[in-house]
């Protein structure tokens, strides 16, 4: 039986390093784009030899990524950024490269196109981030009507950037967060890419929307304060009122790398809360029951206790 072929974009990200282990399980032979393909070696020690190609793709080029689509039965998109910089630009990559490769999925003989958004795209935020992310889903789905779309609440896991900068915060002894109140529903990375592997698998799925989510919906400053508790650190959680934050953020927009939030992440954290809205398909629609990311984090966060994993709770 011929194995299926899978083409991913962004596979060789948080979330891509996961899915490619979850697909080639299940014998799908998997080429992942990725800009810096010597970087990737490691994602070729998660199967057997010749089920993981590399390919080196600019996103500014899409000739190779025709020919890699063109042979493909599903493709993944997960390219995504957190932040603008000079060269990268919120439209170009969630509005813009969904459109083009949904255009090369239907002139191609592509089963099925899963995109991963976010929860709270909409296209009348504030925040540009979201309303690229609502464009890039109308695109994908207008362009191609095998499209599946995934938005995944904030995803942790040992490799993510939220439990971990906030583990390497706890150095100050007060932490300043904007949105304290500010609602989601972490979910672990693993439950992400196996609700990708099934909404591959599923069928009459197509032109469908799931929002995922953990088990728990916890608000900003409590699951800082968890992060504390799991690390064994005392440190005072305070609220930084958000024209503070704005008129901070400004500045550090700034620089080549934000280090904490950018202005348009202040735009998020002023609207709706990152969970699930129950308007569309769900986790439950795939038949995963979410782990419970508080009590995984303890698996990956042991590494910033004093005394690290043998260190006793206090």
């Amino acid at each position: 039986m011929k194995n299926q072929i899978c083409t991913i974009l962004g596979g060789g990200g948080f979330i891509g390093r996961y899915l490619v282990r979850n697909l080639t399980k299940k014998n799908y032979r998997c080429i992942i784009t990725t800009r810096k393909t010597f970087q990737k070696g490691y994602l070729k020690t998660q199967s057997t030899p010749g089920a993981i190609e590399l390919l080196d793709w600019n996103p500014t080029n899409f000739l190779e990524l025709k020919d890699a689509i063109k042979n493909s039965d599903i493709v993944v998109n997960l390219i995504g950024i957190l932040f603008e910089t000079r060269k990268q630009k919120f439209y170009n990559i969630h509005s813009k490269i969904p459109e083009i490769i949904s255009k090369i999925c239907n002139e191609s003989d592509v089963k099925k196109f899963i995109h991963v958004s976010a929860i709270g795209a909409n296209e009348n935020s504030k925040s540009l981030y979201q309303k690229s992310k609502y464009a890039g889903e109308i695109n994908a789905l207008k362009n191609f009507s095998k499209t599946v779309i995934i938005r995944p609440s904030v995803v942790c896991g040992a490799e993510d950037n939220f439990t971990n900068l906030f583990s390497k915060l706890s150095f100050l002894p007060i932490i300043p967060i904007v949105g304290l109140n500010y609602k989601f529903q972490p979910i672990l990375v693993t439950d992400v890419a196996e609700a990708i592997t099934k909404s591959i698998q599923v069928k009459n799925n197509e032109g469908k929307i799931y929002e995922i989510g953990g088990p728990k919906i916890i608000s900003f400053g409590d699951m800082v304060k968890s992060i504390l508790s799991t690390i064994n650190k005392k440190r005072f959680v305070v609220e930084m009122p958000m024209a503070i934050a704005k008129i901070q953020s400004s500045i550090t927009d700034l620089l080549p790398f934000p280090p904490i939030l950018t202005r348009d992440q202040c735009e998020i954290l002023s609207e709706e809360d990152n969970v699930v809205s129950n308007n569309h398909l769900t986790l439950k629609d795939l038949s995963i029951d979410p782990k419970d990311v508080e009590e995984e984090m303890k698996k990956w966060l042991w590494r910033y206790k004093d005394g690290g994993q043998f260190a006793k709770a206090q």
